[in-house]
């Protein structure tokens, strides 16, 4: 047999697998028509496929590979270097939209209006770039604007970076009193006077925007789990954010205690992720555990509940719950939640007093989700 033919042509494109075909029958001294018998197939189509008009196919593979005694993988290989070969092999839209895509959850984003629609790799990237508060999509996403602290993502994913900064674009128009640290304290009292009823929630953003704090309520992208962050639009501007990723009392209160307690020490940034239910984490750091330990103190003063549980163990029954619920004037759910999240109790243990708040809330705060849409800002 005489030596297989090189796989390239002369001008670096791949050899059809019509040139090996040609080099066996030539070996062989055989003819196509030849050829045509052995495999069972028409004369026209070993020619064509022999000329590169008629491509191998799985079973002309395994019958090429049988009477040339090649097995069928090497002509399936050559077919499809081959055909590969006359396709362009760089094509910069794609790869741009691909870059796009890696940056942000494209396809969420418009879905929710966040970004307008578009085909168009450069007009996708001039709506991302205002989005992300940023000239270039090499740099870092701003909460807003005009900020000018540098905001540390750490291991946020993209979804969870937009979610942010679709937060602070919502808190942005809001009104709200310039923040003073001196009136924090006053005012988390007067925050923690709405924590006995649910319906009391519909007050809070207006409490909170007289202390000086905007609040937003954004429903959670796939793949985010976040259930709140704070950060700061200027110096006297904080903001939260909730997911009400849990539509539970107990978890819309601990989320917002933890994101005031950033507030309060004046964290620069904190995105909260397995803040609340069964699958809570341990906090990760001093400000986080610092946050947890000031959120469960705000609602249930730990000497209280340490109290409740020497007197009431192992018998919590709802009785008890109520009336001790109704001596530190807090909802009886977010006891119930506190006893679940230390093993007290299990999770599937009243949770018929996990009262909802989320219709509630996002009836009175600015909202994005929930068939609720914001116009693009």
């Amino acid at each position: 047999m005489e030596a297989e033919p090189l796989l390239r042509t002369s001008e670096g494109k791949q050899k059809p697998p019509g040139e090996f075909i040609r080099a066996e029958l030539e070996a062989r001294g055989w003819a196509q028509a030849d050829l045509a018998r052995i495999v069972n197939r028409p004369v026209q189509a070993i020619n064509e496929m022999i000329q590169g008009k008629k491509a191998v196919t799985p079973e002309t593979a395994v019958a090429l590979g049988i009477a040339f005694e090649t097995g069928p993988e090497i002509w399936m290989t050559r077919e499809s270097a081959y055909r590969l070969s006359l396709v362009e092999r760089h094509d910069p839209e794609i790869q741009r939209r691909a870059k796009l895509f890696d940056l942000a959850p494209v396809k969420d984003m418009e879905k929710r209006g966040w970004i307008k629609e578009t085909n168009n790799p450069e007009a996708l990237e001039r709506e991302l770039c205002r989005f992300f508060n940023v000239a270039s999509l090499d740099e870092e996403p701003k909460f807003h604007a005009a900020a000018r602290q540098t905001v540390k993502w750490g291991d946020l994913n993209a979804a969870q970076k937009a979610w942010c900064i679709r937060g602070a674009k919502l808190a942005s128009v809001l009104k709200a009193d310039p923040y003073k640290p001196s009136n924090f304290e006053a005012g988390m009292t007067r925050v923690r006077q709405l924590a006995d009823f649910p319906e009391r929630v519909r007050h809070l953003p207006k409490v909170l925007a007289e202390i000086g704090i905007r609040v937003a309520v954004i429903e959670p992208l796939p793949h985010t789990r976040i259930d709140g962050a704070a950060f700061w639009l200027s110096d006297d501007a904080p903001v939260i954010v909730l997911s009400m990723r849990y539509d539970r009392i107990d978890g819309f209160w601990f989320t917002l205690a933890h994101e005031l307690s950033h507030i309060r020490h004046r964290d620069a940034q904190s995105v909260d992720s397995d803040l609340v239910g069964e699958a809570k984490q341990a906090a990760t750091s001093e400000m986080e555990s610092r946050a947890d330990m000031e959120a469960a103190e705000m609602l249930i003063p730990s000497d209280k509940l340490k109290s409740f549980i020497g007197r009431v163990k192992p018998f919590y029954s709802k009785a008890r719950i109520n009336q001790f619920a109704q001596r530190i004037r807090v909802h009886p759910g977010i006891i119930t939640g506190q006893l679940q999240h230390l093993g007290e109790i299990s999770f599937a243990t009243n949770r018929e007093m996990l009262a909802k708040v989320r219709d509630l809330l996002i009836a009175v705060a600015i909202t994005d989700g929930w068939g609720k849409t914001a116009p693009i800002i």
